[in-house]
């Protein structure tokens, strides 16, 4: 039975990098290259990825998220004491195909065989995502990938939440937007979305000025909580 605000969807959107995508999976492919440093660099490039979005955002300085994602690289790279070129570029490679979470293609098939409509809203390049959507063979299971690229800021400001409304031609309070990122869930909520956050990692909640309408643990509750 679905979860009461989530009555009347017409349209499921996912953030892609840690919902979809397992951000991780890249420094995990190379463990055996970084040996004990391949946790605390995957820890490093996810946070400095996300801190280099808001600070450019802040600043007005916008670049695409392959930019982002190879200067926050050579932070954490740095950060743990690697000075290789080849490595470098080897892990900006994997992260074109980064791992869907095991539940995710059997997830979306079952939200496309109810009639929802299905779709991406991420801060990756438009080259990124639609590498990493192959690489993963969701492409026959989404309807849109949409990137901050169409209006140069990242998430989370509110013209990137906008552009699932006028893309997909659904009003807010009729999407459900699903996000790991307990930050991406909120400022989805302000935006007006029902919200599905997936705390893959038992977070705590963020204490800011809107709250998910559910939490799950993996997108396999999804199509529970859509009543599909």
């Amino acid at each position: 039975m679905a979860h009461p605000a989530f009555a009347d969807i017409g349209a499921a959107v996912f953030d892609a990098y840690g919902t979809l995508f397992d951000v991780n999976s890249a420094a995990q492919r190379r463990r055996a290259r970084l040996g004990d440093k391949a946790d605390k660099l995957a820890e490093i490039w996810r946070l400095k990825q996300l801190q280099y979005t808001w600070l450019r955002s802040l600043m007005g300085t916008h670049a695409d998220f392959w930019r982002v994602t190879g200067d926050a690289l050579d932070f954490a790279l740095a950060a743990v004491g690697i000075d290789d070129r080849a490595l470098r570029d080897d892990l900006m490679e994997l992260y074109l195909s980064l791992e869907a979470y095991p539940e995710v293609a059997a997830m979306l098939a079952k939200l496309k065989k109810a009639g929802l409509k299905t779709a991406i809203l991420s801060n990756g390049s438009p080259r990124m995502l639609d590498a990493a959507v192959k690489s993963a063979g969701l492409d026959a299971l989404l309807d849109a990938v949409l990137s901050v690229e169409a209006v140069g800021i990242f998430k989370p400001h509110p013209s990137v939440y906008r552009l699932a409304v006028e893309r997909l031609a659904v009003t807010a309070p009729r999407i459900s937007f699903q996000s790991s990122n307990a930050w991406d869930a909120v400022a989805a909520a302000q935006f007006g979305f029902k919200v599905a956050w997936c705390n893959r990692f038992g977070q705590p909640r963020e204490r800011l000025t809107a709250e998910p309408h559910a939490e799950i643990k993996t997108l396999a509750e999804l199509p529970g909580l859509l009543g599909v």
